[in-house]
């Protein structure tokens, strides 16, 4: 105590504790936390809430009367009948197949339209492709696969028309297994790229404007300026982009390829969510199709944990 007073007297400052701390922020920005409280509910009561549901994965059966802690436990027999069943590697196939290449041709797509919007220099133009890019983002997926299917009819669809500027025979688009994945990722790049392009271009307006200038200066040109330093300068929000792109890396877009996929598709198609509403829905196979479900999270986690790790080690850049 004597030790305090005399740092005091000395005009050093004594460290207050961190429960006094937090009291006293808590009492200074008080209305900025009791905004928060809405948030935190909503959080706690519908996505942290319903986790104990959880451990259906690990019980034989669940009966909506007697509740989840009434079902009997047998561990990890759900999960080990889903790696012997005869779907298993066919779902992890396409799921994974669709995801990766959803990241090789879907991940740089707004890149590249960002990059490219960046170095337009008439405001009308640059503002009227933007608002065309961002709005099919808007369009219903349901409005977009029926959009496809008119597309792909053979009674005067505009890619059959195509085709037969060709000389080519008119296809069943959505009934040829080599067309779903195609079909699926372009209509998603067209449907996605314009609005996530927003985050990149707000990436590229914090780049300071007078490394351009003194890259002019130096005698860069336009290519030059975007190597070394457009580019660089949005690094950061690219590698944090894909760090969160690889933690969905099992989730397909669930609701499109439920409407586009048909029984003649099925061995390309069918992906694990697709599976899972298979099993849990409409079979009401609750714990089987929540074994499955928890899977599929806990892939998704460890990639998001092993991609933020290595971008860490590699650059510094990472979600934590």
């Amino acid at each position: 105590m004597e030790l305090k007073h005399e740092l005091a007297g000395k005009g050093v400052a004594v460290p207050r504790s961190k429960i006094a701390f937090l009291k006293r922020e808590l009492v200074r920005n008080k209305y900025v936390y009791l905004m928060l409280v809405p948030v935190l509910a909503y959080y706690l009561i519908f996505h942290y809430g319903p986790m104990y549901g959880l451990l259906m994965a690990f019980q034989k059966s669940y009966s909506p009367v007697k509740g989840i802690f009434a079902g009997t436990w047998i561990g990890l027999d759900n999960f080990i009948t889903f790696f012997k069943s005869f779907y298993f590697w066919r779902l992890l196939r396409n799921t994974v197949v669709l995801s990766f290449y959803s990241i090789v041709f879907g991940f740089p797509a707004p890149i590249v339209l960002a990059l490219l919007l960046h170095e337009v220099r008439s405001k009308v133009f640059k503002r009227t492709v933007q608002t065309v890019s961002y709005l099919p983002h808007f369009i219903s997926v349901v409005v977009v696969v029926g959009m496809l299917k008119a597309f792909s009819s053979l009674d005067g669809g505009l890619f059959n028309v195509i085709r037969s500027l060709f000389s080519l025979g008119p296809v069943m688009f959505f009934t040829e297994s080599d067309m779903f994945r195609p079909m699926y990722i372009l209509s998603n790049i067209w449907q996605g790229a314009g609005w996530a392009s927003i985050i990149f271009l707000a990436a590229l307006s914090n780049i300071d404007s007078q490394l351009y200038e003194a890259a002019k200066v130096d005698g860069a040109g336009r290519w030059k300026q975007l190597l070394h330093i457009t580019i660089p300068g949005i690094m950061p929000t690219m590698i944090i982009m894909l760090i969160l792109r690889l933690g969905a890396i099992m989730n397909a877009d669930f609701q499109k390829i439920l409407l586009m996929q048909t029984a003649s598709t099925y061995e390309v198609s069918d992906v694990i969510s697709t599976f899972v509403y298979r099993s849990g829905v409409l079979e009401a196979n609750y714990t089987y199709s929540t074994a499955i479900g928890l899977f599929n999270g806990v892939i998704n986690f460890s990639f998001l944990i092993i991609a933020n790790t290595l971008s860490r080690k590699a650059n510094s850049t990472s979600l934590w």
